[in-house]
């Protein structure tokens, strides 16, 4: 059975998230299309496997992620499960040919993609994905991508956080809490840096943090991970494998942050994959559970488009890992030494 980690922050009410969520962009036919019947069989592997944290966004699939989770949650009792999705772009319906991101999503509505990180913006946001979801409550809101990775340069993250402060989409956020709306609110973001920022500036509950606390990169450790600490900001890791080389492996082709990985990290997961071959653990097993052992860590959320691929995020999440990998790892200089692995 899956543990749950709860947390309570100030007077925006308690959650519990199981250790494992289900990351749902894989669900919006991300790479290539599924069927409806293949997402919800993976949606109810991860149910009858214990999950009960499911986090979504408008983006993944252009609203087809959500629309596919509105049928799996429809049969569900809304009290035992954990439900987040993103605010930060509004989908407009265009011309195939205008859609937002071909080669990325396949067999999607034709939508584009529209940043708004305004007052109206975030609550016309939420407002589309109740009606795409089909439920009465989210749990968790999160302004999404105002990093670097997503608009491109400093300077234009930059410009979106003062949109997101100044033209009110932060005070949006917190009128959605305070009404009880959302119990919590957070962002979900490609770079600890940007959290920080965020963080520096607002009152945030929760960072859904994608691919910057993983085996291969710990240099959140610097001040963010403190920060959160010291504040009691809770984090979720997405993206544990780093976009699939801590799953594959340092394999011909394999992949680091949605690019062919570059020789430099290739060594190194060689490296840390002989560490984890010496103990009898996986790779991935080491991959999943490592942003777990963190305090400010309640989730980690591997997204899954099959059963088969669900079944094997559980598998690897139950593995026991002796304590003698992290070390060794750590003496191999191939984690931090201030990474917390009891």
């Amino acid at each position: 059975m899956l543990k749950s980690r709860s947390f309570q922050k100030g007077s925006s009410g308690g959650l519990s998230l199981t250790e494992i969520g289900f990351g749902t962009a894989p669900l919006g036919n991300l790479y290539k299309p599924i069927s409806d019947i293949e997402a919800n069989s993976a949606l109810e592997a991860a149910w009858s496997s214990g999950v009960r944290y499911y986090d979504t966004a408008p983006l993944y699939g252009l609203g087809l992620s959500e629309t596919r989770l509105n049928r799996f949650l429809r049969t569900k009792p809304r009290d035992e499960y954990v439900l987040s999705t993103k605010v930060g772009r509004l989908m407009k319906p265009c011309g195939e040919s205008n859609r937002t991101g071909h080669g990325k999503w396949f067999e999607v509505p034709s939508r584009q993609e529209v940043y708004d990180y305004s007052y109206d913006g975030v609550m016309r946001s939420i407002e589309f994905s109740y009606e795409r979801l089909g439920i009465n409550k989210i749990d968790i809101a999160y302004v999404h991508d105002l990093c670097i990775f997503t608009h491109g340069s400093k300077e234009a993250s930059d410009e979106r956080i003062r949109q997101f402060f100044d033209d009110g989409g932060y005070k949006a956020m917190i009128s959605l809490r305070d009404q009880g709306v959302v119990k919590a609110i957070g962002g979900g973001i490609n770079e600890w840096e940007v959290c920080e920022n965020l963080a520096q500036k607002g009152d945030f509950d929760i960072f859904l943090l994608a691919g910057r606390y993983t085996l291969l990169e710990q240099d959140a450790l610097d001040t963010f991970l403190p920060l959160c600490q010291e504040r009691g900001i809770k984090i979720v890791t997405g993206g544990p494998y780093n976009s699939g080389i801590l799953a594959t492996g340092a394999i011909e082709g394999a992949f680091y942050n949605y690019d062919p990985a570059p020789e430099k990290i290739m060594a190194k997961v060689k490296s840390i994959e002989a560490v984890c071959e010496a103990h009898n653990i996986s790779l991935k097993a080491a991959a999943l559970q490592f942003p777990l052992l963190h305090p400010t860590h309640l989730s980690v959320i591997p997204g899954a488009q099959t059963k088969n691929e669900l079944d094997e995020n559980i598998k690897v999440y139950s593995e026991a890992i002796p304590s003698s990998l992290w070390s060794d790892l750590k003496s191999e200089n191939l984690l931090r030494p201030d990474a917390p692995i009891d």
